[in-house]
């Protein structure tokens, strides 16, 4: 190589001579020339450095190739649920606080001065407003809600917890799994949600939620299908009550809800609660009398039903939603839809239901009730839409992703929007009849 430095070993030095790894230099020149002549490749060779056929195949590979560090796992998308607490976390809701920019430093004023106000160079924030009040996501135990039960299954008239094990009452479920009372249906709270910017003295509604299998209400409700969040962003005066079905499992019993009236007391019962929360007891009459919109997602179709057939609220509920829940109870649904013309029905539905759906509409179109199987249009009382959804969507992600990303926003959003259902809404109970 023109340039290279012959290289020494320890002993060559002591020498004074070359070391033979390098190029043997001549005193002639014609030597010299020979020597700077040789291709690169034999001194590498000679000296055992030549790179391999697999190192030289590697290192020509194309760069640029990531190795799964994609651009989501480099900058996730921010959660929901770095918005609440967790489950270890304390559930109660945070205040916010408004950070004061500081003042400059000012001179003490002279005894005989009078008061004055000095200016602040740098901007300072204003702090809340008395009547401010903050978003509100908690959980509320209610005797009302769903579990525990102790009654009877109504589709055979025996005692719900038909197993046992020593002390410990279960039941056996449609799939023949035992689920035992002390894990899977002993929890008698309910998700609570009520939006910064409700005003219990305008028109307003209760969203009831009946949530799926497999589910609980932090994980699942709150923090996966979005719930809460779609309540506030819908533009709707409304607030969210979400009962606790059975925990975690593959069950869609519906608890006290089976019972007459059970949907009516645990309305009563919420009154009061929502009444402490909104931080006005005075609005516990109006939480007494707000209509309802009940939405039921997969499982929940059966206390969703039952609720519409014997829950003693039927005057109050002004909507039912549907998300790829119709598996059975047509009867109990195709009756409240034929008896409540005021109020809306929508069914969303995949592949999976597709087939009773279809039985439910072929039910209503033989009483007179005109069907739309779209839901491009505004939503008006008496409309009873069916809308299936492309393929691809997945029944687990239902709730945030049906016809619509967010599906119970745009519903809700669609009654903020619609000025008859907005007067229905705020009217009270008798005048829905």
């Amino acid at each position: 190589m023109v340039g290279a430095q012959p290289k020494f070993d320890g002993d060559d030095r002591a020498r004074g001579v070359m070391a033979p790894c390098a190029p043997r230099f001549a005193r002639s020149h014609r030597i010299l020339a020979a020597a700077i002549l040789l291709p690169l490749a034999l001194p590498l060779a000679h000296c055992g450095k030549a790179p391999n056929a697999e190192m030289v195949a590697a290192n020509s590979q194309v760069t640029g190739v990531t190795g799964g560090d994609s651009f989501e796992d480099r900058f996730p998308a921010p959660q929901f649920s770095d918005r609440f607490p967790t489950e270890k976390e304390s559930f109660a809701p945070y205040q916010r606080t408004v950070a004061l920019a500081p003042a400059p430093a000012a001179p003490a004023p002279k005894a005989a001065a009078s008061p004055v106000r000095l200016a602040s160079i740098s901007p300072t924030l204003p702090l809340p407003r008395t009547t401010e009040r903050d978003e509100l996501t908690t959980l509320v135990s209610m005797k009302s809600s769903a579990f525990p039960y102790f009654g009877n299954n109504p589709r055979n008239d025996v005692p719900f917890l038909n197993v046992g094990k020593g002390e410990r009452r279960g039941h056996r479920s449609l799939s023949g799994r035992v689920y035992w009372q002390n894990e899977t249906y002993n929890d008698s709270r309910v998700l609570v949600h009520v939006p910064e910017s409700f005003d219990a003295s305008k028109p307003g509604v209760i969203v009831v939620f009946f949530h799926g299998n497999g589910a609980t209400l932090e994980r699942d409700v709150r923090d996966r299908q979005l719930v809460p969040q779609q309540i506030t962003e819908s533009g709707l005066n409304a607030v969210l009550l979400a009962p606790q079905m059975a925990v975690d499992a593959a069950d869609s019993s519906a608890g006290k809800f089976w019972q007459a009236g059970g949907l009516k007391r645990f309305l009563d019962e919420s009154a009061t609660h929502l009444a402490r929360l909104y931080g006005d007891p005075k609005s516990a009459q109006t939480f007494a009398n707000m209509p309802v919109v009940i939405v039921g997602y997969s499982g929940g179709f059966l206390p969703t039903a039952w609720s519409l057939a014997v829950g003693g609220a039927t005057d109050r509920v002004r909507g039912v939603v549907l998300l790829d829940a119709v598996y059975g109870e047509l009867d109990k649904f195709a009756s409240w839809i034929e008896k409540n013309r005021t109020g809306f029905f929508i069914s969303s539905y995949t592949r999976y239901t597709r087939q009773r759906d279809r039985e439910l509409m072929s039910m209503l179109r033989d009483k007179g009730i005109t069907v739309s199987e779209s839901m491009q249009g505004p939503l008006h009382p008496g409309s009873v839409v069916f809308v299936q959804t492309r393929d691809g969507i997945t029944h687990r992600s239902y709730v945030t992703q049906a016809w619509t990303e967010l599906p119970i926003k745009e519903v809700l959003t669609k009654m903020a929007a619609t000025p008859a259902l907005t007067r229905l809404a705020s009217a009270p109970a008798a005048a829905s009849r």
